[in-house]
């Protein structure tokens, strides 16, 4: 609309500005919508506020909500003791339990695949293949969509095809999609400003071929990758396994963003999406070993 982040759009501030403001939208929904979510009964099962517990789960279970509160409290330690991150920490066999590390390592390769080098930096990167600016923040707007259309698909199908086959198709499909990626740039030669330039032919295969990556992601590790770790997890570990993974999300996700433009600036493009590709195919490996499917099983099921 304006031509370039750094033009001046409405009230005659920058448009850079406006796009960080508009997120307070959807900010401010979200956080009007928290108190209208009621406690967890697990939660409360852990802080022994049974009656309190009691009553959302009759809401959702009706009559059945009193022996769903007897399954609770039973997967809970034998000594009730609250959870805590020393639970993570498999006393007899003297190392962390292996349910930990999956959630550790399915975290780490959400991030390591690269994905959000495409949304940190997606302007930066088109604009690094010969795309002007304005082509390239239209190419982000074009991916966003995209995301949406995968993230959609994939709330429909989780249900019904599960957790882990999602994650395969979707490894696959990124690695697939990655190295297609690293042909296109590895053809790229260097223009005298630094630029890497391509032709047009393998300019739209790096276009095409991020804009799947980004729907494969999409459809299976962005989303897929949270309802794993929200269901994987017996009660009594719950908290801190979720904790302990949401922290190597986001060691992960700060290595990447930091490693991205050092990478680019030394060793190119085509370098760091190799580093995803390889990554995008361990992940493959990883799924069909380590992960476990979690359809149709509830929380009091799962194993430590």
């Amino acid at each position: 609309m304006s031509g370039s982040a750094e033009n001046l759009l409405w009230m005659d501030f920058e448009t850079w500005r406006w796009m960080f403001w508009m997120e307070l939208i959807p900010a401010s929904i979200f956080l009007v919508s928290l108190f209208f979510i009621p406690m967890s009964p697990r939660f409360l099962v852990v802080k022994n506020q049974k009656e309190k517990a009691l009553l959302v789960l009759r809401k959702l279970y009706g009559q059945a909500g009193n022996d769903k509160l007897e399954e609770i409290d039973n997967s809970l330690a034998k000594d009730h003791h609250k959870p805590k991150l020393a639970d993570l920490y498999d006393r007899a066999k003297g190392k962390l339990r292996p349910i930990v590390w999956v959630g550790i390592g399915l975290a780490a390769l959400q991030q390591f695949v690269g994905i959000n080098v495409v949304f940190y930096y997606g302007a930066v990167l088109w604009q690094a293949v010969g795309f002007e600016e304005s082509d390239a923040l239209l190419i982000n707007v074009v991916s966003g969509a995209l995301s949406i259309a995968a993230v959609l698909a994939a709330l429909m199908l989780v249900d019904r095809l599960g957790r882990k086959p999602l994650l395969v198709i979707g490894s696959v499909g990124m690695s697939v999609t990655l190295a297609l990626v690293v042909v296109a740039f590895s053809t790229g030669s260097l223009s005298d400003s630094g630029t890497l330039e391509l032709s047009d032919v393998m300019g739209k295969l790096a276009l095409v071929s991020a804009n799947l990556y980004v729907i494969f992601f999409n459809f299976s590790w962005g989303p897929v990758m949270w309802v794993m770790l929200g269901e994987m997890f017996p009660n009594q570990l719950r908290g801190s396994g979720l904790a302990v993974a949401g922290l190597s999300q986001w060691l992960s996700n700060f290595l990447i963003t930091l490693t991205f433009p050092i990478i680019l600036g030394s060793l190119g493009l085509s370098f760091a999406y190799r580093v995803y590709t390889i990554c995008a195919i361990l992940s493959v490996v990883f799924v069909i070993k380590y992960v476990k499917e979690t359809k149709g099983i509830e929380l009091e099921q799962m194993q430590g």
